[in-house]
């Protein structure tokens, strides 16, 4: 993978990281997500007329990847709900990639190098591992969570894969991006309302700042790993950008006063070899 796609999509990882522990602000996570993906259209919004509107052919692909989204919030606002950051996360985003890189080996037919597979087994390796004591006894863990963070898995190879080919097809990613970005923003927030009314605004209007900065950071990060997409192999692309654990692993330690444990580093050594040889492939 060239360098510069290789840090950009590094730098989208963060960011990644960045937008889900904002879902941790101390609202309820439906509300919560809501406030950052509302945040994310109101700016896609303000920018879509800079990049104009993707052609005819890919808005089949911006509304399935509306539609996959609107489950991937479902999914991952009840994961969060019901179980830890540092638990539901990495399991969350870690049984995905390897989804991803066998749904677009079948559906498209991209192939990975034998250093791009490896690199996509360590990584995998760790963000399990790097969940075994997220916050809790794995004999103690949620089934309930396991089951939606294992649905959120799911909706994002969906997701990834629609993206790539929809980006491709538009051979425009920040068109595509943000139009797929304002009708995620709308959807989230209709489903908002029907599950809770109005009800949901009064606990919002506190964190309307936080909200816009989450909405920008979300933006940023998946809007990189489009344009990613576009240039690399989609199924290395998702892989790399799992690395978000890793960040996601720094804030709970750092800011939610998770221990630093022996799993977590040995988690953080596989991801990091699994990056080598993700850069090789």
């Amino acid at each position: 993978m060239d360098l510069a796609i290789f840090a950009a999509v590094l730098f989208a990882a963060a960011c990644h990281a960045g937008w889900n522990a904002v879902i941790k602000i101390g609202l309820d996570p439906l509300p919560a997500t809501t406030l950052i993906t509302s945040g994310a259209a109101l700016i896609a919004l303000v920018l879509l007329p800079v990049s104009g509107l993707p052609p005819g052919g890919a808005w089949p692909w911006v509304i399935a990847s509306v539609v996959i989204h609107l489950f991937y919030f479902i999914g991952l606002t009840e994961a969060y709900r019901t179980g830890d950051l540092g638990q539901v996360y990495p399991l969350a985003r870690g049984a995905a990639p390897l989804m991803t890189a066998l749904a677009t080996a079948f559906f498209i037919g991209e192939r990975v190098t034998i250093a791009g597979w490896a690199g996509i087994v360590l990584l995998v390796c760790g963000v399990v591992l790097l969940s075994a004591r997220g916050g809790r006894q794995l004999a103690k863990v949620d089934r309930r969570a396991l089951g939606f963070a294992l649905f959120t898995a799911v909706t994002i190879c969906a997701y990834t894969v629609v993206d790539g080919i929809g980006a491709r097809v538009a051979a425009n990613p920040h068109a595509y991006t943000l139009a797929m970005f304002v009708g995620n923003g709308v959807a989230m927030l209709a489903y908002a309302l029907v599950r809770r009314g109005p009800s949901l605004w009064s606990p919002m209007r506190p964190y309307w700042a936080t909200g816009m900065a989450g909405g920008a950071l979300q933006l940023l990060s998946y809007g990189i790993a489009i344009w990613a997409m576009t240039l690399a192999p989609i199924a290395l692309v998702a892989a790399l950008r799992e690395t978000s654990v890793l960040f996601g692993a720094a804030i709970a330690v750092m800011f939610l006063k998770e221990p630093v444990r022996p799993a977590r580093l040995v988690a953080a050594l596989l991801i990091l070899v699994g990056l080598l040889f993700l850069r090789l492939g």
